[in-house]
Order: structure tokens, then sequence, then C-alpha cells
């Protein structure tokens, strides 16, 4: 039985379907049935998972064609997406046709950069396949892709048909890639739901598989927080923000390490950084900062970044989404699940919570 998770309002309402097998829906999807064609976009090691989507839809009497991407992060790019509208156009897609992203975050925010931008915007459908995936970058209808000056800088708000998340996906990763992702369940239970926190802390060994006994409830409360901030804040104008808790100096790892740390990785040292600065600046406790090094040390996440990058860092930082003009601004607590903004917390306190979390 599928797990149906409500996204968002009126027309550009969706579904999150969670479950095994969920893959057998797609054709099913309401946006498919005025379409005549479908792209599917697939991650490389997902050749099969891709060919079976064609094969489901050309059952149902669409044309698909099939376009692999490159691996993770480098399928994010103004080339790549160059190259998918090269493709539709060369055979014809037309706004009511479908694009399907089958594969990681990666993948997911490049399909629908792509479904938005094409023709200023046709239906898509997210297939993710990773738990990163799951839980954050296939839900809230945030695409996007990365440049140069940052990580999602360019990028648009289109919200996908319908979300299909298949379980049995999580335990064909590598064991990095799945930890990783827990990051942001992590995240999701330090921002609105600790239940998250308490299934972890009771069984850690079990929360670090795929295939332990909470897996699902742990995926699906991480969704259910991420569909009921989007539902609240589609465009990031307030409650969203609370999103990127860890990722202000998150991403700035990402591309100060040209992206060889993964997301989850970098993120879980920009919540333990993020706690840091609450606590420094008086809204939190040093049991808050605990909790998190402890839990996220638990699942296998790295709590510090190796030292002597901190002017580039904060360099970065100053390009983030959440900054504005010279200010910096970040999400901190001031009590588990309570989340707010610490504008300009000054650069003595930055360094003093980056001192906590380097070396």
């Amino acid at each position: 039985m599928n797990t149906h998770i409500h996204v968002g309002t009126g027309p550009g309402a969706y579904d999150v379907r969670v479950g095994h097998g969920p893959l057998r829906e797609l054709a099913g999807v309401p946006a498919v049935a005025a379409a005549s064609r479908v792209a599917v976009l697939h991650a490389p090691r997902l050749r099969d998972t891709a060919a079976r989507a064609a094969a489901l839809f050309a059952g149902r009497g669409l044309r698909p064609t099939v376009i692999e991407l490159p691996d993770g992060e480098q399928a994010k790019t103004a080339d790549t997406a160059a190259r998918c509208w090269g493709t539709l156009g060369q055979n014809g897609f037309t706004r009511t046709d479908v694009i399907v992203g089958i594969g990681g975050g990666a993948t997911t925010d490049l399909a629908g950069f792509v479904a938005a931008t094409w023709l200023r915007g046709v239906p898509w459908i997210a297939v993710p396949t990773t738990l990163l995936g799951m839980v954050d970058a296939a839900v809230g209808g945030k695409t996007g892709i990365n440049t140069g000056a940052g990580k999602n800088l360019v990028g648009a708000f289109h919200p996908p048909s319908a979300v299909l998340c298949d379980l049995d996906a999580l335990g064909t990763l590598p064991a990095a890639d799945y930890t990783a992702g827990l990051a942001e369940v992590v995240k999701a239970g330090f921002i609105r739901d600790p239940t998250i926190l308490d299934l972890i802390e009771a069984d850690p060994e079990g929360a670090r598989s795929p295939h332990g006994p909470h897996t699902r409830e742990l995926v699906e409360r991480a969704i259910r927080v991420k569909a009921e901030v989007v539902t609240q804040d589609l465009r990031e104008q307030g409650p969203r923000e609370a999103l990127n808790y860890g990722h202000t100096l998150g991403h700035a790892i990402e591309k100060c390490e040209g992206f060889t740390w993964r997301h989850g990785e970098a993120v879980s040292v920009g919540m333990v950084f993020a706690a840091e600065l609450a606590r420094l600046a008086g809204l939190s406790d040093d049991t808050v900062v605990r909790r998190h090094r402890s839990v996220l040390d638990a699942v296998g996440l790295p709590l510090r970044h190796p030292g002597g990058r901190w002017p580039e860092l904060l360099d970065a930082m100053r390009v983030d989404k959440k900054a504005r003009g010279n200010t910096l601004r970040f999400i901190v607590l001031d009590g588990i699940g309570r989340t707010r903004v610490l504008a300009d917390p000054g650069p003595d306190r930055l360094a003093a919570a980056w001192a906590r979390v380097s070396g």
C-alpha cells in the first residue's frame, strides 16, 4: 500500500507517493493523460529503470524519449540543460507533453528546471531514487542548476505533477549515499518533528540501514515536514526558509570543495555550526548542541570540516540565497522544533562558531 502525502493547495497541488513499487503508478499520473510525448531524464546507473518507465509510457500510446544525464552535481549545468532543450525541440515537445526525472536530487533538480524553462513551463514528474531526493530535493517545486558563483543560484519554482518514492530503491544505494541522505531526515527532526530524533536515538543502527524497522516512518515523517512547510510558503518568502537549516555553511562547503563533499555531509557540519551559533547568540543552550552532535554522529555523519578555509567559506556564504545585501542571515533554533532567523551575527561570533566545527 502506497502512502499519499499531499503538497500545496489549488491547481498546483500534487501528491508524494511513498511505498514499494509506486513506479507502476507512473503512467496513471493525471498530467500524462493529455500528453503525447514523454522525456525520461535519468542518472547513468538507472538505465534499466528508465527503460522500464519508457516501456510503461509506450504501452499507453505515448512516444518516449530517453535522455541520460551526467552523474550527480555534474548534471546541474547550463550545458546539460541546453542539451536537453535541444532534444526536446528535435522531438517536437509541446506544452502538454511531460518530462520525468529519475535519479537523485541532482537529477530531479535538473529535470524540473528543464521542465520549468521549456516553453515557459511543461508538466513534470519526479521519481527520486535516493534518500536525499525523496525527503528533500524532489519535494517542494524548487528546481535549479549550479553556476560558478554557487549552488542552485539559477532556477525556478515549478512544482511537479507527482513525486513517486520507491523505498525499494534505497536498498541499492551505496552506504555513504544513504548516510548522507539522513542529514535531511535529521534536519526535519530538529526544525519541526522531534519524534524523528527520538526514533534515531532509540535505534541508531536501524536508522543507518535502508532496511531498518523505522525506515518508512522516518522517510514519511521527513516528507510530511517538508510538505507542511512548502504548503505554507511555496516561494520561500517566510516559513520555508526553515528548510535551509544547516544549508548556509553547507552549500559553501560544497562549493569550496568542488562538490566532492556529499550534500548531506556538508549540511551535517552546517547544522552543528548553526547550533553553535545559536548557543553563542544566547538563543539555545549546550543541551541542544550536544543533541546535534550525538544524533548526527550516531548515524555516521561528520561533525567537523578541515580547517584553513574560513575566508573562502565566508565569501561563499555571502552569495547565499538568504543573504540580504551585505547582511548574512542564518536559520537557527531557539529550541527543538522552533526556528528563527539570526541576522548579522557578527564576525567574532561567526569565527567562534567556526572554531567549534573546524579542524
